[in-house]
Parts: C-alpha cells; sequence; structure tokens
C-alpha cells in the first residue's frame, strides 16, 4: 500500500523484500515460512483523496481492518506474524490486530518504534494529510475515529509501554503529543551521547514492563539514507550499518518479539535493490542470525 505515503512506489516494497530472498534466508535460519500473500488494494487512481487532511482514510481504514483480522488470525494459530510494507500507516492494522490478540488473552502490548518520524501526527497537526505520519496517534487513541477503533473500541497501546528509537524528525504538533502522552523516545542524539547498546537497553526495559507481547514497527527511513536510499522520507544521519543490525540482533538475543513488521522499502527510489536487501538482513537479525 501507499496510500498513506506523499510519493508512489512504496506499494512495490513487499515485492522487493521478496526477490532480496526474505523466504529463503529465514528458511536457512531453521525457521518455517509460510507466505500469505498479499492484501488485495484498489489502485490509487481508483480512488478519491478524500479529506485532504487524511488522504484516503476509507480506503486506509478498509485496508487496516483486513490486516488486523489477518494478524489476530496468525496469532490465534500460535505462530509469528512478519508483515511486510508498504506505507507506515500499515502499522494501524497490525498493532491493532495484536493488541485484539493480546486484550482477550488479559495482556498489554509494548511497542518498539523504529523510525526517523515519530509518526503521531493527527489530521488536525499534520502538515500533509499523509497518514503514514499518524500510525502512532491513532494506535494511542489520538485523531481520526475509524483508524482509532479498528479491531474494537479501545486504546491498542499505553504510552509508557511504547519506545521510539532513531528518532530525528519531528513536527511541532507531534513534540506536543509526545509530551503530554510521555512515550518513551531515544534521538539519535541520545544514540550518540549513550551508545546504541545502552539506548536498547532502556528501550526493551520500556516494551516489555509489564507487558505479554512486544512488536516491532521498523521503518527503513531509521537507517541512514548511505546505506537505504529506496525510502520516500529520507532523513539524513540515521542508523548506522551496525548500529541497525544491533537493534535487532538485541531483540533477538532478549527473546520477547512476539511479531514483526518491515515498511516503507521504495524499489523506485533504490539502487540496485539495496534497501530492500538491506531489510531482508535485518530480518535475519531478529529472527536469530549471529556473527558466531
Amino acid at each position: 500500500m501507499d496510500l498513506g505515503a506523499g510519493r508512489r512506489g512504496v506499494d512495490m516494497g513487499p515485492s522487493a523484500i521478496r526477490i532480496a530472498g526474505l523466504h529463503q534466508r529465514l528458511t536457512a535460519l531453521g525457521h518455517r515460512v509460510v507466505d500469505e500473500g498479499d492484501l488485495v488494494i484498489r489502485n490509487i487512481e481508483e480512488m478519491r483523496i478524500g479529506h485532504p487532511r487524511a488522504r484516503y482514510l476509507a480506503e486506509i481504514t478498509q485496508v487496516s481492518r483486513a490486516l488486523a483480522a489477518r494478524v489476530e488470525r496468525v496469532l490465534g494459530r500460535g505462530h509469528f506474524p512478519l508483515v511486510l510494507g508498504g506505507d507506515h500507516s500499515i502499522a494501524i492494522g497490525t498493532i491493532s490486530g495484536v493488541a485484539a490478540h493480546a486484550r482477550r488473552r488479559g495482556k498489554s502490548v509494548g511497542v518498539l518504534w523504529v523510525d526517523a518520524h515519530s509518526d503521531i501526527n493527527t489530521p488536525r497537526t499534520s502538515p500533509s494529510g499523509n497518514v503514514h505520519g499518524m500510525p502512532l496517534a491513532a494506535l494511542l487513541g489520538l485523531g481520526p475515529a475509524p483508524l482509532r477503533t479498528i479491531a474494537g473500541r479501545f486504546r491498542k497501546i499505553d504510552p509508557d509501554q511504547v519506545a521510539l528509537v532513531g528518532i530525528r524528525s519531528v513536527d511541532d504538533g507531534e513534540r506536543n503529543h509526545l509530551q503530554r502522552l510521555g512515550v518513551h523516545v531515544y534521538t539519535m542524539a541520545d544514540i550518540d551521547r549513550q551508545g546504541i547498546h545502552t539506548v536498547m537497553e532502556r528501550a526493551l526495559g520500556d516494551v516489555t514492563r509489564d507487558t505479554g507481547m512486544v512488536h516491532v514497527s521498523f521503518d527503513l527511513d531509521a537507517v541512514d539514507p548511505s546505506i537505504t536510499p529506496g525510502v520516500g522520507t529520507p532523513v539524513k544521519g540515521g542508523l548506522d550499518y551496525r548500529e541497525a543490525h544491533l537493534v535487532m540482533e538485541s531483540l533477538a538475543a532478549a527473546r520477547v518479539l512476539t511479531s514483526l513488521e518491515i515498511v516503507e522499502v521504495n524499489p523506485i527510489l533504490d539502487d540496485r535493490n539495496r534497501s530492500a536487501e538491506f531489510a531482508v538482513e535485518l530480518v535475519q537479525s531478529a529472527f536469530g542470525k549471529r556473527i558466531l
């Protein structure tokens, strides 16, 4: 899906990740992989933008509901959902499905949000009206009701159980939301000062405190664009190669990860599928690939 983004092409991200060998590399690590294919989404040319402050809201809501149901079903079977994007608005569906599953079992979900952006805008604060800048807000109970109520009328995640890592581009309205809600935010400046190892120790503490499940939403623009040029909203000064891998290796070592999504790979903007290939490497690290 690229309906939530400001540039076309990210809808081809899942195909690029598959072409980069995701299935084969996870199988080589000993995992059994079932590819359930893509959710069906109408072409953007067939749709109306709708409200300019929340572009393509109706279609994004419909897709998010379908994705939430799919994720719930996978978790209900005792399997691990790995979701490929697509723009970051898909996190509304993914995490809503995880939260609904957790709620039925009396648990809560911790969320590690790895991104250059905080994605906590609402139609009122968004400079662009692009919904891929709004998913975290919806999951925390802000913004349009259709997005907030996917998979149930409850707040999907608790601000105190959310940690943002790699942040370096925040709008004024987002800054207000983050400060008011008390979300844990680890900027690139924090990583520069403390090191990625210390930041991940703290972030893992945040997302595992009183939670029964941990979801990771990894936007590839968290990584420096010199490594992953194929993203729609690149921001200089991101995670370097080893920092990005250590994020995923820390999750694997902690054995807390219960669901994962990789988003915002845009093959049109990429260089010989470099970004998709790096996305596959990151997934491998999350699923247990080690140096020794």
